[in-house]
């Protein structure tokens, strides 16, 4: 029986730029340029011609991706082309929890439409059909609702044939255990189960059914010392710790999440051997991994096992098919990317003054605010101007000037260019925050550094609120809190206040650690969505003075 997988695709339908990991260390350490789905396809053809029992499937992250023409489709493209490869099925990674559970099994597995047809999901594809949803299952061992239902089935099965005999073969689905509280998946009302105890418990339940040969298929990964990427030299990681763990039932573990590159071997509890892989990302590897059965028992025969890393290089021949399905995707990206959303009548830039406020940060403030009152109570908005640490989703200026771009002139802002400006593809979520606690936040935006130094990692604030600070006061003590007022009213630190500011931020992946104890956290729209449909709704605006800050003394 043939294994054969990919993980982590993200939608790269296109061959990657070298940024996006459009190279990778070959067996003799030379680059080898590598990616894009049309080598994919023809790759996959050549690796299983000649297996009649060849399974193909990926180990999450397949969609949710990042290339505009298909975030902006609603990760449509991204199932076509899986289709088109023949993918059987799919471990649930943490971004096909992205948007939110429904997205997943309702709209992804099945092609429920959800907003307006053709404009926000259900797009004709390039057979000029509407989309039907994947053709391929979703497995998770270990998420669940919150009645402890598992929200996809935790394991699929499938059958190989040997002279008139069926085999059994059974494949669990498991999740990275953090997705319900992630910066881009986050979905409170969702929950984690232990990995380990999840697969072992779906192993034994797949014994007591008859079948013998078991695979793990786990969005959860690790890392190894090899600059190869058909190698394994001192792995670690979770996944690696799982697998000296995990029951000796399962005869082989397929991993992602971390876009790394190792065909490992790792004794399992009783000292036997199996194959621990994972195949990079964005389409640059696909695994394989043959395995023989006992004709007899269907039981893995470990000892002629074979494991191999394959580079999707570009030196093959695109497959016609599949570069078509890409040709189309792309061409509706350059389309969607110059529908024009709104009309700017300054430059909204990411240029700070001295107390750290700019236009385009007080702007993203203001957007989170908005977002969160199209879904319930908020006081203010914040989002981190110039994070402590981490990523800033304040990637680019809004610019009256005209870009060139197809579609683009003097004071218009396209689809594309809003995209290309804010966001990484995080919900904006609302959470509550003491005033105290508040005021706590907003001291963390001077950090005292190890040689000394102190770092200034500004926050915007919403248009209702206004604070000063005073830079000669020590560190943790450059606010009053008496000098912080949300719509006129001062800060009240016994009181209980609706915070909109993104995932990545309330979790303390941008330095503020005093967000962290945020509770009530409720999920709004994605950062892209978001921005695009505000400047829809507000269709003209103006820049507004940076007055909401101001430094005392």
């Amino acid at each position: 029986m043939q294994l054969v997988s990919i993980t982590d695709f993200h939608g790269y339908l296109r061959p990657p730029s070298p940024a996006d990991g459009g190279t990778i260390a070959g067996p003799d350490g030379k680059a080898q340029v590598v990616g894009g789905a049309a080598y994919l396809a023809t790759h996959l053809k050549t690796i299983r011609a000649g297996h009649s029992n060849s399974v193909f499937f990926a180990t999450g992250d397949s969609f949710a991706g990042w290339p505009f023409e298909v975030d902006s489709h609603a990760d449509e493209p991204t199932v076509e082309v899986l289709n088109a490869l023949g993918l059987e099925f799919d471990a649930v990674g943490n971004h096909e929890l992205d948007v939110s559970k429904s997205f997943l099994v309702d709209h992804m597995a099945k092609g429920k439409c959800f907003g307006e047809v053709g404009v926000d999901s259900c797009f004709t594809d390039s057979t000029g059909r509407r989309f039907h949803g994947a053709d391929f299952s979703f497995q998770s061992a270990n998420i669940v609702d919150a009645k402890g239902r598992t929200i996809v089935a935790p394991y699929t099965i499938r059958w190989v044939r040997n002279h008139g005999r069926a085999y059994p073969v059974g494949f669990i689905g498991l999740t990275v255990p953090d997705t319900p509280v992630g910066s881009t998946s986050y979905q409170p009302e969702l929950k984690a189960l232990d990995p380990l105890a999840s697969a072992n418990r779906a192993a034994a339940e797949l014994t007591r059914r008859g079948v013998k040969a078991i695979v793990l298929n786990m969005h959860d990964g690790g890392t190894d010392g090899s600059a190869t990427y058909d190698n394994c030299v001192n792995p670690s990681g979770p996944a690696i710790d799982l697998a000296r763990k995990v029951t000796p039932e399962i005869d082989a573990i397929v991993t992602g999440h971390w876009h790394a590159a190792f065909n490992c071997s790792i004794p399992d509890p009783a000292g036997n051997p199996r194959p621990v892989v994972e195949a990079a990302n964005h389409g640059r590897l696909i695994n394989e991994i043959n395995v023989q059965l006992d004709p007899k028992t269907g039981e893995v025969l470990r000892d002629r096992t074979t494991s191999t890393n394959h580079a999707v290089t570009r030196d093959v021949t695109p497959d016609p098919q599949i570069q078509r399905i890409v040709d189309y995707w792309t061409a509706a990206g350059d389309r969607k990317y110059a529908e024009p959303v709104a009309t700017i009548t300054g430059d909204f830039t990411r240029t700070a003054n001295a107390v750290g406020e700019s236009t385009f940060a007080d702007l993203a403030a203001d957007v989170h605010l908005w977002t969160a009152r199209q879904n319930g109570h908020a006081d203010l908005g914040v989002i981190a101007a110039k994070p402590a640490t981490g990523s800033t989703a304040l990637r680019g200026d809004l610019l009256v000037a005209n870009s060139n771009k197809p579609g683009d002139a003097d004071g218009r802002v396209l689809l594309g260019e809003s995209w290309e400006a804010y966001g990484y593809g995080n919900p904006v979520l609302t959470v509550s925050l003491t005033g105290a606690q508040l005021d706590a936040v907003l001291e963390q935006q001077w950090q005292t550094q190890p040689d000394g130094t102190v770092k200034f990692a500004p926050l915007a604030v919403s248009g209702n609120v206004s604070y000063a600070f005073d830079a000669r006061r020590p560190v943790g003590d450059r606010v009053d809190p008496a000098d912080v007022k949300i719509d006129g009213a001062v800060l009240d630190p016994a009181k209980t206040y609706r915070v909109a500011a993104l995932a990545y931020t309330v979790i303390g992946a941008d330095g503020y650690a005093a967000f962290k104890v945020a509770t009530d956290p409720v999920r709004n729209n994605t950062d892209h969505e978001t921005f695009a449909s505000y400047l829809r709704t507000h269709k003209t605006l103006t820049p507004a003075p940076l007055t909401r800050v101001v430094q005392k003394g």
